[in-house]
């Protein structure tokens, strides 16, 4: 609702319209009026309203009639039923058939408004829940990822295109970015979807234990193993295997996997029989892998055939226009799994979320918004059901020793320090909130001699 919204009035008193157009109109509303019910029940055959006032006996047509056509034809809208002859049954029976609420004459000005005002709201919600579903069936795309950040989109072509060829995937990100609903798209995307997608963390598992979980043993290898077992290698034939953490994988384990990936055979612990697979493997991890290239702490070789193809994944505070479509997303998942009717956020409280810098991503927001459902005992999401982190702070210059104003390169040199300090010295998240490019601050951390006392992200 960029536009003005748009009330009808319809009362057969031309004081009451009277006083109610002004006041409506001094509130900022579109106000179109009428006297006569049945110029009001033509009008509503053509246009839509977001909220409309009736009075409830009127000749020609009575106030329910006008509540009906209304339902009929502006079924987003909402209509507030005003009457001098108010009884319960009535009011009941006004009620049950849709409209927003019932005020009787005499009236207070000030209750109009207020009833109006929540009317407006609640009609901006709901075309705004739906807004929000149309945009999400649009820019899905594929099951579980939800975009519609440019270069988000180029970057699930790139992977669409690239899956057919069953080519090796490296792909980057920070954590909870979706790694691993990426490489899920390109098994989707691939030669073989119906094939198996098998998925290890290479962090959770000691070398031993990984290279069982990978390779399988035959029975008899070491103690306990009474029977042979087949690892996700060789249960991934014809599939993905997703290598997780790969940069957390040791260096002796790096190079039993390279012989897999290179020579597309392996053997069993314990065994003395090469097995041939098919298999494409999709390495991930959260850390700047050609650092540890150039550290010795990954074989470069085994860099070279994981990484046929790079897929970077940005990081959320990169993709502020999807915020509101996940955070929509995970509204209604985790409303449907508890329960409960929570349809949206207060325009405060998404104001907050997308204010956010999330560190911890896709997850964190999933976690944040699972939290509100749960704490939210209406259908809408307010501010006092997010947590305290996403409480928006507000800069204020500190004064001066002299209680002088401070001067402008001070006003500068502090709010950049608090702006570090608000996200947790990350100068790639400094310099987005500030509006700035990386080197831009750091010239500014030069010119003002602050500290570099942050990490680079």
């Amino acid at each position: 609702m960029n536009e003005k919204p748009k009330i009808l009035l319809v009362d057969d008193e031309p004081i009451a319209v009277r006083n109610l157009t002004y006041v409506m109109r001094k509130e900022g509303y579109q106000v179109t009026s009428l006297e006569h019910s049945r110029t009001a029940l033509s009008l509503l055959e053509k246009e839509c309203f977001d909220v409309v006032l009736t009075d409830l006996r009127m000749d020609g047509a009575d106030g329910m009639q006008i509540l009906a056509k209304s339902r009929e034809k502006c079924p987003d809208g909402e209509v507030i039923v005003i009457t001098g002859f108010a009884t319960l049954e009535s009011a009941v029976i006004a009620m049950r058939e849709g409209a927003f609420f019932y005020i009787a004459k005499p009236f207070r000005l000030e209750e109009v408004r207020k009833v109006v005002a929540e009317a407006v709201e609640k009609v901006r919600l709901r075309r705004e829940n739906r807004i929000l579903k149309e945009k999400l069936k649009h820019y899905q795309g594929d099951k579980e990822i939800i975009t519609r950040d440019p270069a988000m989109g180029r970057l699930l072509e790139t992977a669409r295109q690239v899956a057919p060829s069953g080519c090796n995937i490296l792909i980057t990100g920070e954590s909870g970015v979706g790694k691993e609903l990426m490489a899920r798209l390109v098994h989707r995307h691939g030669k073989n979807p119906q094939g198996p997608f098998l998925a290890v963390n290479c962090g959770v598992f000691n070398e031993d234990l990984l290279t069982n979980e990978l390779f399988g043993h035959e029975k008899g290898a070491y103690t306990g193993a009474v029977s042979s077992k087949p690892g996700l290698l060789e249960s991934a034939h014809g599939g993905v295997l997703f290598l997780d953490e790969i940069t957390e994988m040791s260096m002796a384990m790096q190079v039993k996997l390279l012989r897999a990936v290179q020579e597309r055979e392996f053997m069993r612990v314990g065994g003395t029989t090469a097995i041939p697979v098919d298999v494409q493997f999709i390495a991930a991890t959260n850390r700047r892998i050609l650092d540890a290239v150039q550290q010795g702490r990954f074989r470069q070789d085994l860099y070279y055939r994981l990484n046929v193809v790079t897929l970077e994944i940005p990081p959320l505070h990169q993709r502020r226009g999807d915020i509101a479509l996940l955070a929509d997303h995970f509204i209604k998942r985790a409303s449907q799994r508890m329960g409960k009717e929570v349809i949206s956020m207060q325009p405060d409280a998404l104001k907050m979320v997308e204010a956010y810098a999330f560190p911890g991503n896709i997850r964190e927001l999933e976690n944040i918004m699972e939290r509100a459902v749960a704490l939210c005992d209406k259908d809408v999401i307010t501010p006092q059901h997010l947590p305290d982190e996403l409480k928006i702070k507000v800069f204020r210059p500190s004064p001066t020793t002299s209680n002088q104003r401070p001067t402008l390169e001070e006003v500068e040199k502090e709010y950049i320090q608090w702006v570090l300090s608000e996200s947790n010295g990350n100068q790639t998240t400094a310099s987005e909130i500030l509006g700035i490019d990386r080197v831009s601050l750091w010239r500014k951390l030069k010119r003002l001699k602050i500290e570099e006392n942050s990490q680079n992200s």
